[in-house]
């Protein structure tokens, strides 16, 4: 079977029915399709978990599939939010080593880091750098940052959001 659109929202659809066939034939080709689509974005010992966990989604919410909306999309979004979320796993544990590495380090790396991140931050608009380094620097709630700037709690979490999607495109091309 090739996983195209029509032939997994037809299979979906009769998974909602109560097709238990349809039900693992569509599971089956969703993990084909969620180890292309994470084979790209994750490292290959982490592959099998984060297509498990996204299926275990995808169980859970079946109900939520509407048969008026394209499937394939609903799965990219579900398969987007369970990767977002490995990478906070992954990078919460290693801030956590990095902390205890940092402890007895000296400042010089901290500094090299401070120095490339303002070189970064003067090709970005003066409210979206402020807006980051209040919230993601120095931990600021969005609401605080909100009145420190005084700007609208909105214009915050859209200059850190476009800041931050600019920061990651000039990373990415370095």
């Amino acid at each position: 079977m090739k996983a195209d659109e029509p032939s997994l929202a037809r299979l979906m659809a009769m998974a909602q029915a109560g097709d238990k066939q349809a039900y693992a034939t569509l599971l089956n080709e969703c993990q084909r399709w969620l180890r292309s689509y994470f084979g790209r974005r994750v490292a290959p010992g982490q592959l099998d978990d984060l297509v498990q966990e996204t299926l275990l989604a995808l169980h859970q919410k079946l109900a939520t599939w509407d048969s008026a909306r394209a499937f394939l999309p609903w799965l990219a979004a579900i398969a987007r939010y369970r990767w977002v979320d490995h990478l906070r796993r992954i990078y919460r544990a290693d801030e956590a080593e990095l902390a205890d590495e940092l402890a007895g380090a000296d400042e010089e790396p901290a500094i090299a880091a401070r120095i490339s991140l303002e070189r970064l931050f003067a090709q970005l608009p003066d409210a979206q750098v402020r807006a980051i380094e209040l919230v993601k620097i120095e931990g600021l709630s969005v609401s605080e940052a909100s009145k420190a700037c005084g700007q609208s709690e909105s214009l915050i979490k859209v200059n850190i959001h476009r800041g931050l999607k600019k920061l990651t495109a000039m990373i990415e091309k370095a």
